[in-house]
């Protein structure tokens, strides 16, 4: 008689043997693919490299001088500059001049429009800096 049959069989949990239905987390964060199994952080060793090297990633910082610098040589300044009507308070970028007020606006800083809400804003607002005066 085997020592495997019968009453000394191991039992096996064969339910984290490959992804459950329903099984919470089941994505790879880093692509949002399945995982190969539960036990699985990451779909792939890419995934898991690039997951490595953004934990890892120097942040860079911006020299807001220097970038005024480079955007006044490159005779962009203005377009990149967020200005606020002191008459409404609109903002208005890349424009001096309110076009219902007729006021010129004070330069709050450096910035954009956000490409999801299309709202203005400011380098400085973006970045946690602080709004020059």
């Amino acid at each position: 008689m085997s020592a495997t049959s019968g009453a000394n069989a191991p039992s096996r949990n064969t339910s984290r043997n490959g992804l459950a239905d329903g099984h919470p987390g089941a994505a790879c964060p880093v692509c949002d693919r399945p995982r190969p199994s539960p036990r699985s952080t990451y779909c792939t060793d890419a995934c898991r490299q690039r997951a490595f090297r953004l934990r890892h990633a120097v942040l860079t910082t911006i020299d807001e001088p220097q970038l005024r610098a480079d955007l006044r040589r490159r005779g962009t300044l203005v377009a990149h500059t967020v200005y606020e009507c002191g008459h409404c308070g609109e903002r208005l970028l890349g424009e001096r001049r309110c076009p219902d007020c007729n006021v010129f606006g004070r330069a709050l800083g450096l910035g954009g429009r956000c490409h999801d809400c299309d709202q203005l804003i400011l380098l400085a607002e973006l970045l946690d800096l602080e709004v020059m005066p």
